[in-house]
């Protein structure tokens, strides 16, 4: 009888494909349940069985593992993205498998639950409101003065997100969240928080280790849309610690520590403040970096804690690998993209990955849809991985027509830089 992985639900910026090929690498047959396989980049991979199923529904989840049950011995199940994550946590509970505890899971995708959690531990994190309402949330952004974020209190990947300088920015943020735009998970609930300044980094944890910690840039705002990062990030031994600490104190907190957890701040005066807290791996490419970076392979170990086996996050060497994403900067139809081909033969490009072909629409939200593909590299140092990832990206362009004029001549598009 085959041993399976189950993989709940769909994944995020392409790791799902990473999880099933590292379940097979570990001898396991992987399962995709989710309710619309073809969405997913895993779909009709080869040696990989897709099963459309409701997986908002327990009942139907567990009827379906309690099907496979009679060809597969299921040795573990697991999600990689975090609104199917708690999913996963309860199967895991119901067929006696190791799993996170997903009310622990439950609690912090909940951002509003997680910001008291972490405060009532004493965690250093921006002032925070939740507000119900317009009226609420103007009032709690002058309480805490501008600029201020306004967000859901539950999303991810930066789903209606924004800086707001302005009071008109906060009424027209707002406006878009609760007039029937953004797409609400739950009961609208906004938060509303204080911005905080200064350098951004990541903390990407294994069980109760800090695996690495990264540091990312943004485009320019009101919207926070990766533009690129590196691991490890430039800190001093001090600097790492304290945010290793923090980290540590996030999982103790939120009842954290099972599996993968990954962090987000921002370094301000006072020292690294927390700004979020997953529940999950971040998104690829992030593994591949810790990978490249470390020897690591977050997304094999965190199956081998799935299926019950012990896992190993030691370093096997140390180099420092980069990402630099290709975000549109308008609206439109993609007419070409190219260049792949040139920037992945440049010496220390270790991927170039384009998530669109031409063709396609794309109408930019402000989160991680804006991005068009990625480049990685790695080298010794982090001077020679910057510029390794500026030669290939130079050797990249596309072209996008702007919906008024798609039937007139093409327009190129800047790049990011």
């Amino acid at each position: 009888m085959a041993r399976a992985l189950i993989l709940i639900g769909g994944t995020i910026m392409g790791s799902g494909l990473l999880y099933l090929r590292a379940a097979q690498r570990l001898g396991l047959q992987p399962i995709a349940l989710s309710d619309d396989p073809t969405r997913y980049d895993h779909f009709a991979a080869k040696g990989v069985e897709s099963i459309r199923v409701d997986t908002d529904d327990l009942d139907a989840l567990i009827r379906e593992c309690s099907r496979l049950r009679a060809t597969h011995e299921i040795a573990g199940i697991t999600g990689a993205a975090d609104s199917f994550y708690a999913m996963a946590g309860k199967l895991c509970r119901h067929f006696d498998l190791p799993g996170p505890n997903p009310e622990a899971i439950e609690q912090c995708l909940d951002k509003y639950t997680q910001r008291q959690l972490l405060a009532a531990s004493g965690v250093p994190m921006p002032a925070y409101r939740l507000a119900a309402n317009a009226a609420e949330v103007e009032d709690s952004a002058v309480e805490l003065g501008l600029p201020v974020i306004v967000k859901p209190a539950v999303g991810s990947n930066s789903e209606g997100v924004r800086l707001c300088r302005t009071a008109d920015e906060v009424v027209e943020h707002t406006t878009h969240l609760l007039g029937g735009e953004h797409t609400w998970r739950s009961s609208p609930r906004i938060l509303v928080e204080e911005f905080a300044q200064g350098p951004y980094y990541t903390a990407e944890i294994m069980g109760k280790e800090v695996v690495a910690i990264g540091t990312g840039e943004f485009g320019p705002p009101p919207h926070f849309v990766y533009r690129g990062g590196t691991i490890p990030a430039p800190l001093t031994d001090e600097e790492h610690e304290r945010i290793a600490e923090v980290s540590l104190s996030c999982l103790r907190a939120l009842g954290l520590g099972w599996g993968p957890t990954g962090i987000e701040f921002r370094w301000t005066k006072r020292g690294p403040v927390v700004i979020e807290v997953n529940p999950r791996l971040h998104g690829s490419p992030t593994p591949q970096l810790v990978h490249l970076a470390y020897g690591v392979d977050l997304i094999t170990e965190h199956i081998k804690v799935a299926i019950g086996e012990e896992c190993d996050v030691r370093r096997g060497h140390s180099q420092t690998a980069g990402v630099r994403f290709l975000v549109a900067d308008r609206d439109g139809t993609l007419d070409w993209i190219d260049g792949d081909s040139q920037a992945a033969a440049v010496s220390g490009v270790a991927e170039v990955k384009f998530y669109v072909e031409p063709k396609a629409i794309i109408e930019r939200k402000g989160n991680y849809r804006d991005c068009l593909g990625h480049i990685i590299a790695t080298s010794s140092s982090l001077p020679r991985t910057e510029a390794i990832l500026q030669r290939a990206f130079d050797l990249i362009d596309f072209s996008i027509a702007p919906f008024s004029i798609i039937d007139e001549a093409n327009s190129p598009c800047a790049k990011s830089t």
